[in-house]
C-alpha cells in the first residue's frame, strides 16, 4: 500500500557518520543517503545492502528478500 502523497516519504533522521546503519524495511530511499552501506533485517539475518543512484524512490525492503528461492529438486536415475 502507498503512502500518500501529501505526508512525504517515510523518513527519519540517522547518524549517517555511522558505518553500518540499520535501516528499516519501509524507508524511502532518497539523495541523502546514496553511497551508504547499511543493515537491513531479512526476517532472519541482517544484509549489508550498499545504495546506489538507480534505487532512488524505492523502498529498501525491495532489495532484501525475505525467502528463499525455490528449486525443484532433481530426480534419481533409476538403473
Amino acid at each position: 500500500m502507498k503512502r500518500s502523497k501529501w505526508k512525504g516519504p517515510f523518513l527519519r533522521k540517522y547518524d549517517l557518520t555511522e558505518k553500518l546503519v540499520m535501516l528499516p524495511r519501509n524507508y524511502e530511499i532518497t539523495s541523502k543517503i546514496v553511497g551508504l552501506t547499511c543493515n537491513v533485517h531479512s526476517g532472519r539475518t541482517f544484509v549489508k545492502l550498499s545504495i546506489t543512484d538507480e534505487m532512488i524512490g524505492h523502498k529498501i525492503g525491495e532489495f532484501v528478500p525475505t525467502r528463499e528461492r525455490f528449486v525443484f529438486k532433481k530426480k534419481k536415475k533409476k538403473n
